[in-house]
Formats: structure tokens, C-alpha cells, sequence
């Protein structure tokens, strides 16, 4: 039931419920939620507490799966040259992604009908379509802007429309000129999509970060401590964009995503369209089980991901990867777990993409000096890893900020 940042849904249904494919079974609460919808025809087997990769354990529903379940089949792209976002006004558009479940799929997890309600005292003047995968091994994204390039047309458009904002930018990274030369061509052939451009962006790690990606694309820096629509903008990723057009075209509520399966330590790697809920092991078993020498298993990529102990951990509506690496991938110093001092080198300071302090902010966590920790912007923090990647010392930077984020929003009770 927490699959986005802000309240949890709530269980509307009880056990031995009869539940069907798309079939609401968690209710939104509050203005910052998101509803959670049934991938799969079975019965409610139980409603408790399940591993999560953020919160180690939320409240969920387990179904056991009608034996007569059809998967739901993958299509090809389903819009065509001649979408019109006219037809549907802004208050539908918001409704149908709210009702639908849609959340930031790029891992941030913000319900998407709040980012596309318009605000008079912050008008949103260009969007940005996020299609910088930065991080190794992740392809998701990537494979869809390929197969599903209308239908990520169709959904920036909506949300344009939603915004009425016709400034649109499809960012993708100049290591991807396929998937460009396909937004370019559809763009062409698109009568409503006369204000969209392709911008191409330098491929490099932490591009994907929405602020980086608006200095990027736009050259406006957000402050420290502010969000793009601050400055006028607003960033989505391609597969928020494309769910966005299924919700509005199709009603079609949120319960499949693409999943990347990738690393040494897997039999079988590929991209896989999933039902959202699908327990860690299956998706592994299917790709042929973990190599004999497969060391670490990440929710995630393996700079920003989270390594999971357990894999019964169910595949929600932000992760888009499961990497699995092996010693050699992670590399001797960092699989010892050898921990020294730090030395004050600043590494961290020079590789840190929004300028921040990581190191005294991760001391400051490590302690439980969470004031301390907020004074030094902990919150600005894109835990994108560089810090722990670069740090001689082998401190777990990036993950003493990621525990004192989470143990700052329990004190102000907005998480679980």
C-alpha cells in the first residue's frame, strides 16, 4: 500500500475477496496519495504486514492468483499521428491520472495528478519528458521510448493540455540517437505536437536528476531546497508519460510496468513487462535464477538502488530495475566492507551534483544530530551515491543520509 511518497492507501477490500484485473483494492488518502489497483484476477489470501525496500515492512494485500489468469499481453504502440489532447479538458486529465494510480515511475514516486494540477502562483512554463537513463545496466526506459514512442507522445501532450503549456522538451541522452531520431520523426508527423523538441543531453551520471536535468536542458538552476516548479517547469519521466495516456485514452489504471533485469549475476537479463506487486524471486526465477557468484541484489541500478535481503520484496510502481552484481562488479575494496576513518579528503564535496557537504551531513545522521543534518540541506540530498562510489575511507555516505531522511520524516510523522 506505500508504493509513492505521501499518505499510504488504505485496504478496501477483506480477506477471501473475490478481486478481478484492475480492480481498485487500496483507496487513496489525503491530497498527496495514490490508489492501489489489482494487476491480477484471484482472492484475497491475507492483509498484513510485508517486506518493503524503503519502510522493511508496510501493510499489504496478498492474492493468491486465479490458475485461469491471463497475463495482460503486451501491444504495441497503441496511438497514432493523428492524437488530439484537445478532446479531453484539464480537470479529466487530472481525475483519470488520479483515479488511475499514476506516480512518478522514475523512482521519486510523487503522485502525478498533484504535479499536474495547475497553480496560478506557479505557472509550469516548459515540461521536461525524462528519458536520461544515467545510471549502468538500466534500460527500461530506453527499450520503451523505442516501442512505445506514441504513446509517450500522447501522454506529454495530455500533459501540456493538463497545464496548458505547449512548451514541450523530450530530454534523451546523446548515447541514444535511435530513440531520438524516433521522437524526432513522430514529432514531424504529429499535427499537436508542433511546440515539442528533442533535447539532446551530454550522457553522464546523475543527468537523470531533474535538477540537473533542467540546468541540462533549460540553463535555470533550481535553488537549494526548491522544486522545478518554482522555476517554472516540470519534469516527467517516459514512463509516467506513457501510463499517463493509458489512464486518460484508456482508463486503464497503473498495474504493469517495465522492469530491467540486468548484472553478472543473473542467468537471463532482458526488459520485462511485470505485473506491479510480483514478488523479487519470481521476476528472478524466471530470468533463470542467480549465478553461483551473484554477491548483491539491488532494487534499482547499482548507484542509486537499494540491496534487499529478502526477496519475497515486491516489485512496485517505482522500481524499475533489479540488478544483480557480483564480486567482481562491486569490486574488492567495497565487497570486504572494510570501513576506515574518515580523512577530510573532500572527494565527496567535489563529485556531489548539487554542492552539498555529504560527508558532514552522514556524520551528523550517523549520530542522530538530525538538526544538524537539515542545516546542511540534508533534504536537497538526490542520494545518487557519487559520495560513497568516490570515498577512500569505504563510508556509506549516501545510506547514512538516505536512513536520516527516513528517520526525520518518521519524528514529523510523514512516513511510516
Amino acid at each position: 500500500m506505500s508504493q509513492h511518497i505521501g499518505a499510504p492507501a488504505e485496504p478496501i477490500v477483506a480477506k477471501k475477496d473475490s478481486v478481478s484485473v484492475g480492480q481498485e483494492i487500496g483507496s487513496a488518502q489525503g491530497f498527496v496519495s495514490a490508489p492501489v489497483h489489482s494487476p491480477v484476477n484471484g482472492i484475497v489470501k491475507d492483509i498484513a504486514l510485508q517486506s518493503h525496500p524503503v519502510f522493511g515492512r508496510a501493510a499489504a494485500i496478498i492474492i493468491a492468483v486465479d490458475s485461469e489468469d491471463k497475463p495482460q499481453v503486451v501491444t504495441a504502440d497503441k496511438y497514432g499521428n493523428d492524437f488530439n489532447p484537445q478532446q479531453y479538458s484539464a480537470e479529466q486529465i487530472c481525475q483519470a491520472i488520479r483515479k488511475a494510480g499514476i506516480v512518478g515511475m522514475g523512482g521519486a514516486g510523487f503522485p502525478t495528478s498533484v504535479k499536474l494540477k495547475a497553480n496560478p502562483d506557479s505557472p509550469i512554463e516548459t515540461i521536461i519528458i525524462n528519458g536520461c537513463e544515467c545510471e549502468p545496466f538500466i534500460t527500461c526506459d530506453y527499450r520503451m521510448m523505442l516501442e512505445w514512442t506514441q504513446q509517450i507522445m500522447a501522454g506529454a501532450l495530455l500533459a501540456g493540455r493538463a497545464l496548458d503549456c505547449g512548451n514541450i522538451y523530450i530530454a534523451i541522452e546523446d548515447n541514444k540517437p535511435a530513440a531520438a531520431e524516433a521522437f524526432r520523426l513522430a514529432i514531424e508527423k504529429t499535427p499537436a505536437a508542433a511546440g515539442t523538441k528533442v533535447a539532446l543531453a551530454e550522457t553522464k551520471y546523475p543527468q537523470g536528476g531533474e535538477r540537473q536535468l533542467i540546468q541540462a536542458v533549460t540553463g535555470i538552476d533550481v535553488p537549494v531546497g526548491g522544486i522545478p516548479p518554482m522555476v517554472g517547469v516540470l519534469v516527467a519521466n517516459v514512463a509516467t508519460t506513457a501510463a499517463i495516456a493509458d489512464a486518460v485514452v484508456l482508463n486503464a489504471p497503473l498495474i504493469y510496468r517495465v522492469v530491467t533485469v540486468a548484472g553478472g549475476g543473473i542467468e537471463k537479463c532482458g526488459n520485462f513487462y511485470v505485473p506491479i506487486g510480483t514478488p523479487v524471486q519470481e521476476l528472478i526465477d524466471f530470468c533463470g535464477g542467480l549465478k553461483s557468484d551473484a554477491q548483491k541484489v539491488l532494487l534499482g541500478g547499482p548507484m542509486m538502488g537499494f540491496a534487499i535481503g529478502d526477496l519475497s520484496v515486491p516489485i512496485t510502481k517505482t522500481c524499475g530495475a533489479i540488478t544483480v552484481l557480483t564480486e567482481k562488479e562491486i569490486g574488492n575494496a567495497k565487497s570486504t566492507g572494510r570501513q576506515t576513518p574518515c580523512i577530510r579528503c573532500g572527494r565527496c564535496l567535489d563529485v556531489c551534483p548539487i554542492n552539498l557537504n555529504p560527508t558532514r551531513i552522514a556524520h551528523a545522521a550517523e549520530h542522530q544530530m538530525f538538526d544538524v543534518a537539515e542545516s546542511y540541506h540534508m533534504t536537497a540530498c538526490i542520494e545518487c551515491g557519487c559520495c560513497s562510489y568516490v570515498c577512500p575511507a569505504n563510508i556509506e555516505i549516501s545510506g547514512h543520509i538516505k536512513t536520516g531522511k527516513i528517520m526525520v520524516a518518521r519524528q514529523k510523522k510523514r512516513m511510516p
